[in-house]
């Protein structure tokens, strides 16, 4: 199954590691700098609009971190059911 993780945008379920919260996250300086290394390395897909949350993925031996103006919590919702 997939996830639409907002506009055009949607990951595999089984390939999802995690679902993060920017404003929660970003507080700290370990994710501040996973995602600017994740940014340097090209791993980061944008989203259009101001970004809420970022899903981290990772399939084949890629990792990748989709930027979405979707709501962690509204994500999980679509995950669950």
């Amino acid at each position: 199954m997939y996830l639409n993780i907002g506009g055009d945008m949607a990951v595999r379920e089984k390939s999802i590691i995690g679902i993060f919260d920017l404003d929660n996250t970003s507080v700290s300086r370990r994710t501040q700098d996973f995602l600017a290394a994740a940014e340097k390395e090209g791993q980061v897909v944008p989203c259009d609009d101001l970004p809420k949350a970022f899903v981290l993925t990772s399939e084949y031996g890629m990792n990748r971190l989709y930027l979405t103006s979707l709501n962690a919590s509204t994500l999980e919702k679509r995950l669950k059911g």
